[in-house]
């Protein structure tokens, strides 16, 4: 767990860093670290995601992000794509490299305010987020396209938290294959590997119980 309490330190000196340089009024925070570090979600996070509000031109908007961080990282990556930007940054001070991904030309009808903060950080940082129930939607994309099982935890805990998944029966359907094919090798190393040893070993014993519940009476 020490790593990924350094990567979460890490995590919140970067949105720190994007505050003082200016750069968050475009970005609007979202994916697990999001809910992690705002909403409490319990378990960790690796990599920061973003939304970029509507612009006409990101590129040299990138470019200046790029020479900024170059002040105080390593760039181990940096590259435009079709639908997103994405910066890989390395610190002698942390263990392990931080993957900011920041995704362009989004439908974004509303966002929210939220303080991003860790129990391991004296950072707080005031950011603009995704609503959660628009958040609910992206995880269930985003489960039906990776089929990663963090996304899976992330929509149960919005399920905990009472919000709902305005989906069709069929897509459900869908969302509940994807669960049922996850392996013990999911829950024990790509899940686990996230979790504290008391939600792991519930994990293991339960998986995802509320979650597949709540989809069966859709």
């Amino acid at each position: 767990m020490r790593d990924l309490i350094k990567q979460e330190q890490f995590e919140l000196e970067v949105l720190d860093r994007l505050n003082s340089g200016r750069f968050l009024g475009r970005m609007v925070f979202g994916g697990g670290t999001m809910l992690r570090l705002c909403h409490g979600l319990d378990r960790y996070s690796i990599d920061l995601d973003f939304w970029l509000l509507p612009a006409d031109d990101y590129s040299s908007w990138f470019a200046d992000l790029q020479d900024y961080f170059a002040r105080f990282y390593d760039l181990r990556d940096a590259a435009e794509k079709h639908y997103t930007l994405v910066l890989e940054l390395k610190s002698p001070d942390y263990p392990m490299s931080l993957k900011v991904e920041m995704r362009k030309n989004m439908n974004i009808v509303a966002t929210e305010q939220a303080i991003a903060y860790s129990p391991f950080s004296t950072v707080q940082v005031f950011v603009r987020t995704i609503p959660l129930q628009d958040m609910m939607r992206s995880k269930i994309d985003a489960l039906l396209q990776r089929k990663e099982i963090r996304d899976a935890y992330d929509l149960e805990f919005l399920v905990k938290k009472g919000f709902k998944a305005d989906i069709s029966r069929d897509k459900a359907n869908r969302v509940l294959d994807a669960i049922n094919g996850f392996t013990r090798h999911d829950y024990d190393v790509k899940l686990g590997s996230l979790l504290e040893a008391d939600h792991r070993s519930y994990y293991r014993t339960n998986n995802f119980k509320i979650l597949t519940a709540y989809l069966n009476e859709i």
